[in-house]
């Protein structure tokens, strides 16, 4: 039994694609430093490819670097960013994003399954226009949600043509980027640029890169001098290839898809077995997140029997996730645990 084996994608480690050329990278002997090495500009490139375009590529130690940063980019102090009372931004960044851009305001809207609509935008910014009232200069979506839904790509288009229509850029925090992907059966392409998106943090991390999120800039104008930001930031690797490498690992081949549809496919099996055990489910289970809210008892016995698992909605419930390193056996064992204690 692995009692982490829901508690996030974060347990996992690195998956066997981006551990070999990890280890790749590591046996190469000396290279580059700073991002000058193969295996960065490798990475890039594979970016480019899987997005079709020319676009500029940064790599990160993490999510709050890459998502804050990005902010900064689209940002001055007295501006502020529209984005849902849900989002990452808002409820586990620590203030991060007002940290890094000097104090830029988020404007938190409600909206039905941690989406935001065009309507909620618009409130947004019809609050004040006069200058003792933050300015709005950009809008952050999250894909997928916190709630492990996914934006459909006609509602992408609708909020960015309101955000274009009121002069904001666009930033889209990709934590589950290939889940939501995986999903839609889209290309990355589609569900960010060509849908209007200026800027993308690309999860790597929970998807099995096992460190290292990458900015891509899809308005390139918006990286000028980017690479100062990162090292001022603290976030510019002196061994940048053990950030990047795994990415080639992940992309080579079109393994980040699958094993986001695998980790996907886990969830719905997993949504599908609860239900068969009577347990509420609260939301769609669209990406590789299942929230479910457990009798008391119920939970009190999972807990008894050490599993692990978060609420992150907080309304009772409980956050189940699927990684690339989950298991059929793992989902047999807690279906298990969940009927012995019915």
């Amino acid at each position: 039994m692995n009692p982490h084996a829901f508690a996030s994608d974060n347990v996992a480690g690195f998956c066997p694609e981006a551990w070999t050329t990890l280890a790749a990278a590591n046996a190469a002997g000396p290279v580059g430093s700073y991002g000058d090495d193969p295996f960065t500009a490798e990475a890039c490139d594979l970016i480019r490819q899987v997005f079709e375009t020319d676009c500029d590529v940064f790599f990160v130690f993490n999510g709050t670097a890459a998502n804050s940063l990005a902010l900064q980019t689209l940002c001055l102090p007295y501006q502020a960013v529209i984005c849902h009372e849900l989002a990452h931004l808002e409820t586990d960044e620590a203030g991060a994003p007002e940290f890094f851009t000097g104090g830029a305001k988020l404007l938190t809207r409600p909206g039905p399954l941690a989406k935001l609509t065009p309507e909620a935008v618009e409130s947004a910014l019809a609050n004040r226009h006069d200058f003792h009232f933050s300015k709005p200069s950009a809008l952050s979506l999250t894909q997928a949600t916190e709630l492990g839904t996914v934006y459909q790509l006609d509602e992408i288009r609708n909020l960015t043509a309101t955000a274009r229509g009121h002069g904001l850029r666009v930033h889209m925090d990709g934590a589950r980027f290939a889940n939501a992907a995986a999903t839609l059966g889209c290309s990355p392409a589609e569900m960010t640029w060509r849908a209007g998106v200026d800027v993308l943090s690309l999860g790597g991390t929970k998807l099995g890169s096992g460190i290292g999120d990458a900015l891509v800039f899809f308005d390139k104008a918006l990286a000028r001098d980017f690479a100062w930001r990162c090292k001022q930031a603290g976030q510019l690797a002196s061994k940048m290839r053990f950030l990047s490498a795994p990415w080639t690992g992940l992309l080579r081949d079109g393994a980040w898809r699958r094993i986001a549809e695998r980790a996907n496919g886990l969830a719905r099996e997993l949504r599908a077995g609860l239900e068969a055990e009577g347990v509420e489910i609260l939301f769609p289970t669209e990406a590789n997140a299942v929230f479910a809210r457990f009798r008391p008892e119920v939970q009190k016995y999972l807990h008894e029997k050490d599993w692990h698992f978060y609420s992150i909605a907080g309304c009772g419930d409980a956050r189940l996730m699927c990684s690339w390193q989950t298991t059929p056996g793992d989902l047999e064992i807690f279906l298990t645990d969940v009927r012995k204690a019915g």
